[in-house]
């Protein structure tokens, strides 16, 4: 899902090159997105969860390469969270069309990004630009991305649909829950950053999650 906070300052090794494998990686998986998304529409799920998966491991790739070959650029800095905000927005809005998820949860999800990229926002007005990313934040992304591509193997027939039903949803709700507990710890984390007004300690960047 989305990011907890923006990246933090231009470090070191980061560079403004543009044709890297990790930026490659990144287009390649933008590039997938309205794909996936017509998949999607004319209901070829199993090439839509295809996309999907091919998509989860460029995402794992890029920026494994980017960190063992130091190709770390701003370019990449964009690409990458872009991509994932697409493929995840796209992908609940694409769910809740086909009646796979129910439009409520769509609203939540979509609401608790809202309240997060407003906490950011409002950190950034006192001088700090992100939180230590939580455990609790990863979690929640490494369930709802699972659940993803679970819940679309439940549209299957048979043994495969009914096994894998129940287990997406199970992803689901445990990632909902978390992900809704992560912007209530994230809120605690930046109200006495807010209330002082001013910078405290300098933040760590803070990955996916």
């Amino acid at each position: 899902m989305a990011q907890e906070a923006g990246p933090v300052g231009a470090g070191g090794g980061v560079s403004d090159r543009v044709l890297t494998v990790p930026n490659a990686l990144s287009a390649l998986r933008l590039v997938g997105v309205p794909l996936f998304v017509w998949l999607l529409v004319v209901r070829a799920d199993g090439w839509a969860l295809l996309v999907l998966m091919l998509s989860g491991v460029t995402d794992y790739l890029d920026g494994k390469i980017a960190r063992r070959f130091g190709l770390e650029s701003r370019l990449g800095q964009l690409l990458d969270p872009l991509a994932d905000r697409l493929y995840t927005l796209t992908t609940i809005l694409a769910f809740a069309w086909r009646g796979i998820i129910p439009v409520w949860l769509v609203v939540v999800l979509l609401g608790r990004d809202v309240f997060m990229a407003l906490l950011v926002l409002a950190l950034r007005r006192v001088g700090l630009v992100g939180l230590p990313v939580h455990f609790v934040g990863k979690a929640a992304t490494f369930n709802l991305l699972y659940a993803f591509p679970v819940l679309l193997l439940g549209e299957a027939a048979g043994a495969l649909g009914a096994v894998a039903r129940p287990l997406g949803w199970a992803f689901t709700w445990w990632g909902t829950g978390l992900y809704l507990l992560a912007a209530v710890l994230y809120a605690v984390q930046a109200a006495p950053l807010l209330r002082a007004g001013r910078p405290g300690q300098p933040p760590t960047p803070a990955p996916a999650g």
